[in-house]
């Protein structure tokens, strides 16, 4: 019970802790622009936290979070370009249709005129289609290799699609150009602290709900299903239902995610959503540590801010360089950075037993000394003697 309880004050510590950078520090230090770079950082760890929670935890290699995430990103993106185009224009009508289309909104674009609607379906939408496809996949027992080639298929599949719809999506532009977000004009510095902190907010709820998911019977279940499969549905629980779900969260998060990272750069566009940024958003689970609550995060921020401050200096040379590390993680510490505290503490430990001296025998004691055997001859008969 004690060991529960420094647990749990432990758990609320580091969230205190993490509220306290996240929403003091770091709004009362970073000028705006380096601000909303964090923000979008920000938005990546929320990816990463569903991966880690799908992949560590479930062993699902997700190749396809490009995907969702865009899925978020363009219906938020509708939404801005119609508020837009109202307030600004005057026609409702934003301005790439009139250049590239009919001049005419398309019917499913006009649901998205309602913010309520925008919420829900940021929501919704990518956790319906995760779910059809988790349902589709995970009940015909797809998993490993043939999983992650799927999902993987499924964001170049996408980023296609978006380039080809030039009249409705922006092709491969994209949507950009936002003036406000929910009324709020994004020129003014202040509602960019806004957005900041309500990715901030996103990031620490998401770390809370996957925390709460592995800690509770499901995370339990979902380790059972990742080590042994059959015998959880020998067990009497259908691994594919547990999978979906897994699947299904992971999307929503990347969902809201990629609906938060346009207001923040303002602009998407299927280079944003395709198989290189599905990979992307792998690499930095896979280094920060994808079987850890943090690991994901701190690998995700951390190798976006690399990209963020090496690509422009050597942009040819960054995707050798993520490369590389990618290679050296999985290689020599398939845990990631976050299991180096521990690698370094093992050979700590063996070092100091390969130096420690020897420890001499100690004698046995005389009373427990063993006795002499008996001569032979005294025990053997008057026959045996002659």
């Amino acid at each position: 019970m004690r060991g529960l309880l420094r647990g749990r004050l432990g758990t609320a510590a580091g969230f205190a802790l993490g509220a306290v950078l996240l929403l003091g520090v770091a709004p009362a230090v970073l000028p705006v622009f380096s601000l909303g770079l964090l923000g979008k950082f920000l938005c990546f760890a929320i990816v990463a936290v569903g991966i880690g929670l799908a992949w560590g935890r479930g062993g699902m290699l997700t190749l396809g979070q490009g995907v969702f995430f865009g899925l978020g990103a363009y219906i938020m993106a509708m939404h801005m370009k119609l508020a837009d185009a109202s307030l600004f224009g005057g026609s409702g009508v934003p301005d790439f249709m009139s250049l590239y289309g009919s001049g005419e909104v398309p019917g499913w674009w006009e649901p998205f005129r309602s913010p309520p609607v925008t919420l829900l379906a940021v929501v919704l939408i990518p956790g319906l289609v995760a779910l059809v496809l988790g349902l589709a996949v995970f009940k015909r027992r797809v998993k490993g290799a043939y999983f992650a080639i799927l999902s993987q298929a499924l964001a170049a599949a996408f980023a296609v699609f978006l380039i080809g719809q030039q009249a409705t999506t922006g092709g491969s532009n994209g949507l950009s150009g936002f003036r406000s977000f929910f009324g709020f004009d994004l020129k003014d510095p202040n509602n960019k602290v806004m957005l900041y902190l309500i990715a901030a907010v996103v990031l620490l709820l998401s770390i809370a709900l996957a925390r709460q998911l592995m800690h509770s019977r499901f995370g339990e279940l979902l380790v059972a299903v990742r080590d042994q499969e059959e015998r959880v549905r020998f067990l009497g629980y259908d691994p594919a239902t547990i999978k979906t779900v897994t699947y299904v969260v992971a999307a929503v998060l990347a969902g809201i995610a990629g609906a938060l990272f346009v207001p923040l750069v303002g602009i998407i566009s299927p280079a944003d959503v395709g198989v290189i940024p599905s990979i992307a958003f792998l690499i930095g689970v896979a280094i920060g540590g994808r079987a850890t609550l943090l690991g994901p995060v701190l690998g995700a921020v951390g190798v976006a801010a690399a990209q963020s401050a090496l690509s422009s200096t050597f942009p040819s040379f960054w995707v050798y360089f993520q490369g590389l590390l990618f290679v050296l993680v999985i290689g020599f510490m398939p845990g990631g950075l976050a299991s180096l505290p521990a690698l370094l503490g093992r050979r700590r430990r063996l070092r100091t037993t390969a130096s420690a001296p020897a420890v001499p025998a100690t004698p046995a004691p005389a009373s427990l000394a063993a006795s002499p055997e008996p001569e032979q001859h005294a025990t053997m008969p008057e026959e045996a003697r002659r």
